[in-house]
């Protein structure tokens, strides 16, 4: 995994992570929502490139 990637993947993570946090603050479902889809989809990134790290290897 590439550290371009890795912070990609940890901004991507922190930013979904303030948009639950809004979401929860405001009580705005919606936003609590996307914003814990959106740590998912970085987490799932993080697990892909981790998958081509062991190959490389």
């Amino acid at each position: 995994m590439g550290l371009d990637d890795k912070i990609e993947n940890a901004g991507e993570k922190a930013g979904g992570n303030a948009k639950e946090a809004a979401g929860k603050a405001t009580g705005n479902e919606r936003l609590e929502a996307e914003g814990k889809g959106d740590q998912m989809k970085a987490d799932v990134k993080q697990a892909g490139e981790k998958v081509k790290d062991a190959f490389k290897d």
